[in-house]
């Protein structure tokens, strides 16, 4: 935490003091206390600067403008630190907490249908880069962008056989007769329980952002096939009476997952368990 304290001060902020922030794999986190009593939620990164803090950053903004989603406020954005108004943790015992969120997440990908799939820029998912290249045909794009795009990576290769790879080529192959057509929206990216705490005024806010147009379902898909406490058990149903479902989308929701389990693989995060359920998805190719 003395680098972190020492970037803060470089930053101008009066920071005494930092206390650690659990789990992170890619950058130093805590919670921040200023000389007036004030706190602030920072990270920074342990290795090299790059652009992730600043497209981060451009990710909150953009779910706050364009979605209407609460994100914390950024108040500084450098290439090694991030500062971000604190925010309390999540409610996971209150069911009108994850019914706010359903509303917040159905208004999100209501309200931002675009014409093409990908993002102005590439992004980041964890600490490997995320491909957002444009592209009108969703079924190709999500082949290539979010399930193709990992097989070259070390650990994904190490993982999965030639068959396997072949077997997920082949999938890829039947998406337009796996995956119903949809148009983009505006997408979190890594929309799982823990990029979701509470806003200021008590309802749910989103952190953490690996933002692209992509399909509603591949973000449902990481609440879907990630855990959630009981409390969460109506989030679909108050999703779906907003922003309607086409029916099936239960037994797509671990196909779009490919996308999570071959970057755990890739991020070496669970990756035997993760690297099983994809054996488990791609038996039938």
């Amino acid at each position: 935490m003395e680098l972190l304290l020492a970037r803060l001060r470089a930053a101008g902020f009066e920071a005494e003091s930092v206390r650690a922030a659990p789990g992170g794999v890619v950058a130093s986190a805590g919670m921040a206390r200023l000389r007036d009593g004030s706190q602030v939620f920072a990270k920074t990164l342990r290795t090299a600067a790059s652009d992730l803090f600043e497209i981060e950053a451009a990710g909150l903004r953009t779910l706050r403008e364009l979605g209407g989603v609460t994100t914390p406020e950024v108040l500084a954005v450098t290439p090694d630190l991030l500062v971000l108004e604190p925010l309390p943790p999540r409610r996971d015992d209150d069911e009108r907490f994850w019914e706010e969120l359903a509303l917040a997440v159905a208004g999100l990908h209501a309200g931002t249908v675009g014409e093409r799939f990908g993002w102005h820029r590439d992004g980041w998912l964890g600490r490997l880069r995320q491909d957002n290249t444009w592209d009108g045909d969703g079924h190709a794009w999500f082949a290539e962008r979010r399930i193709l795009r990992w097989l070259p990576e070390p650990l994904v290769e190490a993982a999965l056989d030639r068959e396997e790879r072949l077997a997920l080529e082949r999938l890829c192959a039947a998406l337009p007769d796996l995956l119903p057509p949809a148009p983009p929206v505006l997408t979190h990216g890594d929309l799982w329980r823990e990029n979701v705490l509470c806003g200021p005024a008590g309802g749910p806010a989103l952190i953490d952002p690996a933002v692209s147009y992509s399909w509603a379902e591949a973000d449902l898909s990481m609440l879907w096939c990630s855990p959630r406490p009981p409390a969460a058990a109506r989030f679909f149903e108050v999703y779906a009476a907003t922003a309607p479902l086409p029916d099936g989308w239960q037994g797509r929701m671990r196909l779009y997952h490919l996308r999570e389990l071959l970057s755990s693989i890739a991020h070496d995060d669970n990756a035997r368990e993760c690297a099983e359920e994809v054996r488990e998805i791609i038996a039938p190719f």
